[in-house]
């Protein structure tokens, strides 16, 4: 079974766009992953409780035959090979940072996984490079599109858009 899956991207370490396209790269290569569509990359401040420099953030929109476990381990794997710690941090600097958005429409918890991702509706630097290529996506949770998500109220992260993106 192909599944429709949405990745959110963050980099603030070293080269951010290099770590971004890398990770593009890497998930677009894997045997059972293709690359549908990118957002632009936007410059942001860091979220939650992180000292350091700005982020780039993007979201990117893959087919996959991995299940929700296996495309996780995937995305670790990459992780640690582009030089992160695996530490249990919940926010801090990173080389490079890929969350699973979405999975289909599955609603999805164990210990390692929480899918749809629980903070996406708190993070302007996820739902903007979302709504731009997704717009019409439906969060199974709330039932709503993406478009329509009440922005008013999220924590503003975003200071640029940038004119580049990652394909």
């Amino acid at each position: 079974m192909v599944n429709d899956v949405y990745l959110g991207l963050g980099s603030n370490l070293g080269d951010r766009l290099i770590y971004l396209v890398y990770a593009v790269e890497f998930i677009d290569s894997s045997p059972n992953c293709t690359l549908i569509k990118a957002s632009s990359i936007y410059e942001t401040t860091p979220y939650g409780q992180v000292e350091g420099g700005n982020y780039f953030n993007a979201v990117i929109y893959i087919k996959t035959s991995l299940e929700p476990d296996q495309l996780l381990d995937l995305i670790k794997q990459f992780e640690l090979k582009a030089g992160r710690k695996s530490d249990k941090k919940k926010w801090g600097s990173r080389e490079i940072d890929i969350d699973i958005l979405f999975y289909n429409n599955l609603i999805y918890n164990n210990e390692k996984l929480n899918i749809p991702h629980t903070e996406i509706l708190l993070r302007d630097f996820v739902l903007i490079p979302l709504q731009e290529i997704a717009p019409d996506l439906v969060h199974p949770l709330t039932n709503q599109k993406i478009r329509d998500i009440n922005q008013t109220e999220l924590e503003k992260h975003i200071i640029q858009k940038l004119n580049f993106t990652l394909i």
